[in-house]
């Protein structure tokens, strides 16, 4: 099994992130049989990762400006078994490659994801973040299971597909994610989860599967850290899962949402209450922050939902 791993970059204010990004790939215990690195419509970023990194395979996105196009440039141009996803702004653990293919035993499965732990800029999680909403910072959150097990969809930074799975379902597509409307407006997001939603589809008994051993770390600057962009990014969320909704339907396009909203977040409502009762004086900010969190991604989903309808 041949796995060729693909790291999309944009700008070469993350040049430091790319480095480490790349450092973490040269150390797996499984070496890849080949590194990707897509640009992004960057030529000056491209030439300083091709003097930087012969070793690699440096290479422009062929298509629309945004993660969507450079994950199929990827893709285009890989030559292996399986393509494996990393973020320009994650560190992989020693064994996150192995693990992940280690998740292929099975041959239903055509899709693995692994768990991103965040990297807190600040050096530590804010009080008043809660674990539920990891996935606002591209992590992994409270309510996915904590043993490897079949899930809806993976989560895109940390993630390995089957290469001709993701060449016979079309690819990702433009449009949800940030490819949208550029990377510094509104974060939005989702393009896997229509991606994994959509081969599902198309491919009948076909498994995406959670394991848990394929760790990396996720840094989580300063800005992110803050409520404005935790809100900010709940709304967006809304957003891209009306857009979601319209390519899958709603039945597969909320199923876990729905599960996430009536069981998980109550339950973690009622943690951290009693949390802030115990003396922990964040538990309040938490159990707030996800009454405020369901509150704007379900305002995004229902604005998302009204446009949908209007454009038709």
């Amino acid at each position: 099994m041949r796995t060729s791993v693909i790291i999309c970059v944009y700008t070469e204010e993350r040049w430091e992130d790319i480095k480490q990004a790349v450092g973490s790939v040269e150390r797996q215990t499984r070496p890849p049989h080949e590194l990707i690195l897509v640009v992004d419509h960057n030529p000056g970023l491209q030439r300083r990762l091709e003097e930087a990194y012969p070793q690699a395979r440096v290479v422009a996105n062929a298509h629309e400006k945004g993660l969507s196009g450079g994950k199929n440039t990827g893709v285009e141009v890989a030559t292996g078994d399986l393509v494996a996803f990393l973020d320009d702004d994650a560190v992989a653990d020693p064994g996150w490659l192995e693990a992940l293919e280690e998740g292929f035993q099975e041959p239903d499965v055509v899709g693995v994801g692994g768990r991103t732990e965040p990297v807190w800029a600040s050096g530590r999680r804010p009080r008043w973040f809660p674990p539920e909403f990891d996935w606002t910072v591209g992590c992994t959150y409270r309510g996915i299971p904590l043993v490897k097990a079949p899930i809806r969809n993976v989560m895109g930074g940390n993630a390995a597909f089957v290469r001709k799975a993701v060449a016979e379902v079309g690819g990702f597509h433009s449009g949800i994610g940030r490819s949208v409307q550029g990377r510094k407006s509104r974060p939005l997001g989702c393009e896997e989860t229509e991606f994994c939603i959509r081969l599902a589809q198309r491919k009948p008994g076909s498994v995406m599967l959670y394991q848990p051993a394929a760790v990396i770390g996720h840094k989580v600057s300063r800005q992110r850290e803050s409520v404005g962009y935790f809100l900010s990014r709940c709304f967006a969320e809304g957003l891209s899962k009306a857009l979601v909704t319209r390519e899958v339907g709603a039945a597969q396009g909320l199923a876990s949402e729905r599960a996430h909203a009536m069981k998980t977040l109550p339950l973690g409502v009622l943690r951290s209450l009693g949390e802030a009762l115990r003396g922990d004086v964040g538990g309040l900010g938490r159990a707030l922050a996800i009454v405020a969190g369901l509150a704007w991604t379900t305002w995004g989903y229902v604005l998302g939902s009204w446009r949908v309808r209007s454009r038709s």
